[in-house]
């Protein structure tokens, strides 16, 4: 597999809703907030739901305290459920199979969200043996989403996060070391290590952050306005309402949509090939 190609599995991970039936609608347990104005079980459809699956108050989310269904994204696992796993079949019109396609839908999200980030580990310069595990993880992964629902019930999605975890873990220090040893001042691997930091209330405004490594850091709320991001590893960070107007993600890396979708930014900010601008992002 060549660059272009693990270039395109990544870019094309994004959601149908016209081939869904519903899934996050539905699936998804719901807890009032300051994301939700209300509280749905699991399984029940949200009162917004129409009968051709759309979204009464799509256009007016945000407005009415759906805050958090702008956020959220399946990375196209709701159509692969509904059309692959369960064969066109809705769970309004066979509601016999409405329990178990809830059930499914999270665990099908879960493993396309690893299929994105071993696709865009490919689509870097790494070398080969790393590259060819990553491969072999990516084959694994994509078998997966063509099993029937008992077998996707039954699936321990652990034991394969354990092990794409260190293949990110390497990718990740491989392509920012690369990028580190080009800066004026050679530094060490180790100072760009912030990994699972509280950096809440810190200024970061305008600084040059480039090859950090922010894996699981907590950076709710901060701002990052004109921040050179480049070449940062964001995977499972914290993004909530930070504000990247004006930065550089241009080649962050492990960035996914709902991050972004939680943030907050402008048209100036630069954003990786994959990710969509938010339309609730401001001009």
């Amino acid at each position: 597999m060549d660059n272009e190609t693990a270039r395109k599995i990544r870019e094309n991970l994004t959601a149908d809703c016209t081939k869904c039936f519903g899934l996050c609608c539905t699936a998804l347990n719901i807890v009032a907030s300051s994301d939700f104005p209300i509280n749905k079980p699991a399984g029940t459809p949200c009162m917004n739901l129409q009968s051709d699956y759309s979204c009464h108050i799509h256009s007016q989310l945000r407005n009415q305290g759906f805050k958090g269904c702008t956020v959220f994204d399946c990375l196209g696992a709701g159509q692969v459920v509904s059309q692959v796993t369960f064969n066109g079949l809705s769970w309004r019109e066979n509601p016999d199979i409405g329990k178990k396609m809830f059930q499914v839908f999270p665990i099908m999200e879960q493993i396309h969200e690893m299929i994105t980030y071993v696709a865009e580990a490919l689509s870097y310069a790494i070398p080969d043996d790393l590259a060819g595990k990553l491969r072999k993880q990516l084959n694994e992964l994509q078998d997966l989403t063509k099993l029937d629902a008992d077998n996707l019930l039954a699936l321990d999605l652990v034991k394969y996060r354990f092990s794409l975890n260190d293949l990110l873990t390497s990718t990740s220090d491989f392509v920012r070391r690369n990028t580190i040893v080009k800066m004026p001042v050679v530094q060490e691997l180790e100072e760009f290590d912030h990994a699972r930091a509280n950096w809440m209330g810190k200024k970061l405004k305008g600084k040059d952050l480039r090859a950090t490594d922010f894996r699981g850091a907590y950076l709710i709320a901060e701002d990052m306005r004109n921040t050179d991001l480049r070449v940062v590893n964001f995977i499972g960070t914290d993004l909530r309402d930070v504000n990247f107007s004006g930065a550089d993600l241009s080649t962050s890396m492990f960035l996914t949509q709902m991050q972004i979708n939680s943030a907050k930014g402008n048209v100036k900010t630069k954003l990786p090939y994959y990710i969509h601008r938010p339309s609730h992002w401001n001009n």
